[in-house]
């Protein structure tokens, strides 16, 4: 079904440092839409520590956790919430775009009071679970929740939202008017670039990726999503921990700039070939920093934590720990979604997309 994705090479790095230096972590953004004219009646949201306000509080034993000072700092009450930022993230910056009062809540903790479960749902859950992936291993040593089974969360979601309208036409058309949020792909390349014994070369896996990516969009299609929002992988290369670890100097790490590029681009075909073989959908493509390379808190080898250090002109900071946007970070990057033009954000913006205005 896409594979014609597959054949397709792209040698995006240079582009992607340039645009670093503009705009958060330079995101590329594909919207599908369907003649949204308002503001999404909710907002699902998938992915990964980019956009997770809190799921990995929720399961026991998981090591990839922001629940803990420094993080949250910027909050307010200067809270750590699971977030991985020192305030809001991408995640919450939509949602304010979006006239929501707040984010959307974890879908764990929506699961923790049946009593108002399927009232909240109607109004969106975030499944994104810091440190998973498109593939099923990735982030599973520190027991994230990976891309199917949160799509398999929503589809609990969109189960009792049947049970609450009464038919499946009704949970179709409610859906159809959602907003859906994706941030993920990051993980799986890094995991991979760090394997010593990769299990496969990097044709194959980039092959796997996006046919596993594939899979998991058609299935949010099936289950009713109709108007997408994917935020591709960003010039994970260039982060602090790539930087520390890689290279072991202030210079970018070519190999994740190029399979983060790639992969982004080949996101972009696949979702314009797939958007052209059903009739409900449309395709639509869619600052600076004084301190671009470093970690705010902590350094690129070390993660943020109450031992560590951090700045003080955290609004200075493109990164709040070795592998996080700040908080700034992430407004300027909402912003960008909602309010830029091309080449940021080409054809449409979000603003666009789904008729808000700013």
């Amino acid at each position: 079904m896409f594979d014609s994705v597959l054949n397709s090479h792209c040698h995006m790095a240079n582009r992607y440092d340039s645009c670093f230096l503009c705009v958060f972590m330079s995101i590329a953004v594909t919207s599908l839409l369907l003649c949204a004219e308002a503001p999404p009646a909710a907002v699902y949201i998938f992915g990964d520590s980019t956009l997770d306000v809190g799921t990995n509080d929720f399961i026991p034993g998981c090591l990839a956790r922001a629940d803990f000072y420094f993080n949250g700092i910027d909050f307010p009450h200067s809270k750590p919430t699971g977030r991985f930022s020192n305030g809001l993230n991408t995640a919450d910056q939509i949602a304010v775009l979006l006239g929501l009062t707040k984010s959307p809540p974890p879908f764990l903790y929506l699961l923790n009071d049946p009593s108002t479960f399927q009232e909240n749902i109607l109004q969106g859950a975030n499944f994104a679970s810091g440190g998973s992936g498109i593939l099923n291993h990735t982030g599973q040593v520190k027991m994230a929740i990976s891309l199917e089974d949160q799509i398999k969360q929503f589809s609990t979601v969109r189960s009792n939202i049947t049970n609450k309208t009464g038919n499946e036409e009704a949970t179709g058309r409610i859906l159809s008017k959602a907003f859906f949020l994706i941030s993920i792909g990051s993980n799986d390349i890094l995991e991979y670039l760090l394997n010593p014994a990769p299990p496969m070369s990097v044709l194959e896996f980039n092959a796997t990726l996006l046919s596993t990516y594939a899979y998991h969009i058609k299935t949010l299609y099936e289950l009713g999503a109709r108007t997408f929002g994917v935020l591709t992988v960003p010039p994970i290369g260039c982060t602090p921990f790539a930087r520390a670890v890689f290279t072991g100097n202030d210079s970018c790490f070519k190999p994740a700039q190029e399979l983060a590029a790639e992969f982004s681009l080949n996101v972009a075909i696949l979702l314009d070939n797939f958007s052209s073989q059903v009739q409900d959908m449309n395709i639509r493509w869619q600052i600076r920093f004084k301190n671009i390379a470093a970690a705010c808190c902590g350094n690129g080898t070390y993660d943020c934590n109450q031992t560590a250090s951090f700045c003080s002109n955290r609004d200075e900071y493109l990164f709040w720990d070795r592998f996080h946007p700040t908080q700034r970070a992430s407004e300027l990057a909402a912003l960008t979604l909602f309010g830029a033009s091309e080449p940021l954000v080409a054809p449409m913006n979000f603003s666009r997309l789904l008729g808000v205005n700013l």
